[in-house]
């Protein structure tokens, strides 16, 4: 028995959810922050047979898209001033994560 964490961003968090119930996986939602953007995600935990594993890892990588996205930076300018030059950084996709479970009930 296996628990993913996977963690996605808020964009694509409805097309996951919708996947995974329909390819007849449950999937608890939590409501996460990541600590780079600052930016919303949501966190999805999974309990999982370990053969089922690769196949609940697709559904979450097929729903889950990189995409650019500009951030305002802050650049220093001589002495006197800072100014605001924008970044581009990518965001979206999915961290998973996959541990052991010793022992699940649902009651």
């Amino acid at each position: 028995m296996k628990l993913i964490y996977a963690i996605v961003n808020n964009d694509d968090a409805h097309a996951v959810s919708s996947a995974l119930t329909k390819a007849g996986y449950q999937a608890t939602k939590l409501a996460s922050t990541g600590g780079f953007l600052m930016a919303g995600n949501t966190t999805f935990l999974i309990c999982s047979d370990d053969e089922k594993v690769n196949d609940i890892i697709e559904v979450i990588k097929n729903h889950s898209h990189k995409r650019k996205q500009y951030v305002s930076s802050v650049a220093s300018y001589g002495e006197s001033g800072y100014a605001s030059m924008p970044a581009e950084v990518f965001v979206g996709g999915a961290t998973i994560f996959v541990t052991n479970v010793e022992r699940f009930e649902k009651v």
